[in-house]
């Protein structure tokens, strides 16, 4: 939460109630000189309470550094941070896809049918799982017999929110997501475009954080 001085505390009050106000009549009120005011100024207008414009003066815009970012955050779409996806065919095999996944570094590989539409994921865990469960060479297994099914996939739109990835990666505790554009979605027919993953959305705030976030188009 940001803490303001008395003194900022005070201006942003007389803004709010007699804004638009110039920095000369602030500074009256106060009884200081405008120059005095210019670092408080700075700081309310930086951190999103109040904004000024030329010839009008200083108003107040009600918001806090939290709700800038909140704000920020809830304009920025998948398709502003996707990476490329990893994708294999159905022809594939297991042993394929651990090769794909170390020299990707991924953690998760998507699997395309005849028609290059996704056919389903194979994650590190589904890998896992079926070396555990069976004894088999893996570059014996069709990597159909170790992914989730298309229709099980949890996707997202590019046009989507980050916000609604970050929620959908949580609620199903999973890593990644698929960016797809939908085609029929009764067939599950999907086009993947890219991924999003809890890294990207890592990067998003680190850059929010660093004042990096303005290339964001939202």
């Amino acid at each position: 939460m940001l803490n303001l001085s008395n003194r900022q505390q005070n201006i942003a009050e007389i803004v709010r109630l007699e804004g638009p106000i110039t920095g000369e009549q602030i500074a009256q009120r106060l009884h200081v000189t405008r120059a005095a005011l210019r670092s408080d100024l700075a700081i309310l207008i930086m951190s999103g309470i109040l904004d000024a414009r030329p010839k009008v003066g200083y108003y107040f815009t009600g918001k806090n550094t939290l709700g800038l970012l909140v704000e920020e955050i809830s304009s920025i779409l998948v398709q502003d941070v996707q990476s490329l996806p990893v994708a294999v065919s159905e022809k594939a095999t297991a042993k394929e896809v651990v090769f794909k996944m170390f020299t990707e570094d991924v953690g998760s590989v998507y699997v395309l049918n005849e028609r290059g539409l996704l056919s389903g994921v194979v994650s590190r865990k589904d890998l896992l799982k079926f070396a555990v469960n069976n004894n088999q060479d893996l570059g014996e297994i069709p990597v159909v017999l170790v992914m989730t099914q298309v229709s099980k996939i949890v996707y997202v739109r590019p046009e989507d929110s980050v916000v609604s990835a970050a929620c959908k990666l949580i609620d199903n505790e999973i890593d990644s997501l698929p960016v797809v554009k939908v085609i029929d979605t009764g067939r599950h027919d999907y086009e993947i475009i890219g991924r999003i993953t809890k890294t990207n959305l890592t990067r998003v705030l680190v850059e929010l954080a660093e004042g990096r976030g303005g290339h964001y188009d939202g």
